[in-house]
């Protein structure tokens, strides 16, 4: 997939070059903030440096190790520095990229997102330079390695706050900062255009710097976004939280055999049957009236009958967190998501199974909420559920929640956001994107002109799935938008073909709220689509 980041553009800006100057400690030697105190700074010139086993976290821009195919390898000034903030008790590792050479250098500076607890690290820069570009990144404040408790929590019981807030935006924005001033100073002149590229949290944490800091980027882009952090993470704990209050423990078949229920009843609302609900708000499917019917499991083997509490489990995660009184909490999946991801099980035979709760979700609540290693959904009560996630929102909402509608500072700076979500996504939902994209608009009816949301059916959490994918085509699109002026007023998405699972058909999204609406003839092809 890291072709994805190059299109037309790669050989863009062929002006000559500065002499390099040389990749050691003394071209950096001023490379610092003024609210950091700097631990170390090395500095290595590295040829054929290899990207095996280096890959990024975020779902895009990914170097694959394929079998039998030679590792790309990157020419590349490194930079590593380690520093901490006075009084803080925090250590920050960042990494900076630059192509060796300036002559491979297009000018231009990028930044790749984080994905679950990772903010990022130093595999997060190696796509970006092998493709001409100067990146930063940052391990956020924590290792890899670390379990949430270990960094989030200072002792039993204590949050450790300033680490939530290097994780959550502090970090990342010294990180461009820094790669910034490292670029000027390398190569003699500032990255004639600058850009974020994310999805999930990184998708969260370009929403963040779209909100705090957009002068330090002139695109973004933010796939699946995990924003409104306080809410989603929490509310990844219902379906087990429902699941050990009804004593209720499917098979991941059983799971999937509602799904495919659902997707059988609903796929054909758009006008074409290939495995994807394009209208999930036309689709009124109830999952108790599966209630009887006998589902054949391979893995565990074995034949489970569909009950009530299975249905109502299901139904409950599609519906989303509600509180004791009924108030909606948070929103639910779509009937084509795989919500298993949600209420997974492991099995050691067809009527022993165990719930395996989402591990963003389970981090969360242990580390932030509940405060304590020992965390378990086993015996809460609806009061207890509903004083959590009051708690997460309450508590973080300021920190890590990431949801301000108020983009003026965005629109100020001429920066421009391009989002998308898959809407088959099974592990953040679709209509929080869309919910934050409608309150932006009620703020600022001309937000299009600088931030677009664009909506794939049957893509799952960032990318893949049956549906259009726009995974690959996404970066090229904003760098079109920034650099040229070219609108997304439609966006190139990729999906199976229909009746021919070997190839692929084309199809262009369409930015929210135009829906992408089959208009009839051939199914594979792109004419038969346009937006409404």
């Amino acid at each position: 997939m890291f072709l994805l980041l190059c299109g037309f553009f790669c050989g863009t800006f062929a002006t000559k070059q500065p002499q390099t100057p040389a990749c050691s400690a003394k071209t950096f030697k001023s490379l610092s903030l003024s609210e950091i105190k700097i631990l170390s700074v090395h500095v290595t010139a590295n040829r054929n440096f290899s990207t095996s086993g280096r890959n990024s976290t975020g779902g895009v821009g990914v170097i694959p190790d394929i079998p039998g195919v030679e590792t790309p390898t990157v020419d590349i000034c490194l930079i590593s520095i380690t520093y901490t903030h006075p009084h803080q008790n925090d250590v920050i590792n960042t990494y900076i990229g630059l192509p060796l050479d300036a002559s491979k250098w297009n000018s231009r500076f990028l930044m790749h997102g984080g994905g679950g607890w990772s903010a990022g690290g130093q595999s997060s820069i190696l796509t970006p330079v092998l493709l001409g570009y100067a990146s930063s990144s940052t391990d956020g404040g924590h290792r890899p390695d670390e379990s949430t408790a270990d960094w989030g929590l200072t002792s039993q019981g204590r949050t450790n706050w300033p680490n939530l807030r290097d994780f959550s935006s502090i970090a990342i924005t010294e990180a461009a900062v820094l790669g910034k001033l490292a670029t000027k100073l390398y190569y003699g002149k500032h990255a004639r255009y600058s850009y974020w590229h994310g999805c999930s949290t990184g998708g969260r944490q370009g929403h963040a710097m779209a909100q705090e800091n957009p002068e330090l980027f002139d695109g973004i882009v933010a796939g699946a976004s995990a924003i409104t952090w306080d809410k989603f993470a929490t509310a990844g704990l219902w379906g087990p939280f429902i699941a050990q209050l009804s004593n209720t423990q499917p098979p991941v078949c059983v799971i999937e055999a509602v799904k495919e229920a659902a997707i059988a009843e609903c796929d054909a609302l758009d006008g074409v049957t290939d495995g994807i609900i394009a209208y999930p708000g036309q689709c009124d499917f109830d999952a108790s009236s599966l209630v009887g019917r006998e589902v054949n499991c391979t893995d565990p083997n074995g034949t489970v009958i569909i009950t009530k509490e299975i249905a109502d489990l299901v139904s409950a995660v599609w519906q989303g967190p509600e509180s004791l009184d009924g108030e909606s909490l948070w929103h639910g999946f779509h009937y084509d998501s795989d919500i298993a991801s949600m209420i997974g099980t492991t099995c050691t035979s067809i009527n022993n199974c165990t719930i395996v709760p989402f591990p963003i979700a389970q981090d969360w609540v242990s580390a932030f909420l509940a405060r304590s290693r020992s965390f378990s959904v086993n015996g809460l009560t609806r009061q207890d559920y509903d004083r959590l996630f009051h708690q997460s929102v309450e508590r973080y909402s300021s920190i890590i929640g990431t949801s301000n509608p108020d983009l003026s500072k965005m629109k100020k700076t001429g920066t421009k956001m391009l989002a998308w979500h898959g809407m088959a996504d099974q592990l953040v939902p679709t209509n929080s994107s869309v919910a934050y994209y409608e309150q932006t608009q009620s703020l600022d009816p001309d937000v299009d002109s600088y931030y677009r949301l664009f909506l794939a059916p049957g893509v799952t959490h960032c990318g893949f799935g049956n549906g259009f994918d726009p995974a690959e085509t996404v970066f090229d699109t904003m760098r079109a938008w920034v650099e040229n002026g070219t609108v997304p007023d439609r966006l190139e998405g990729v999906a199976v073909a229909v009746g021919n699972t070997s190839s692929t058909r084309t199809g262009y999204l369409c930015p929210y709220p135009q829906v992408f609406t089959y208009d009839g003839g051939d199914v594979n092809s792109a004419s038969s689509f346009s937006c409404r």
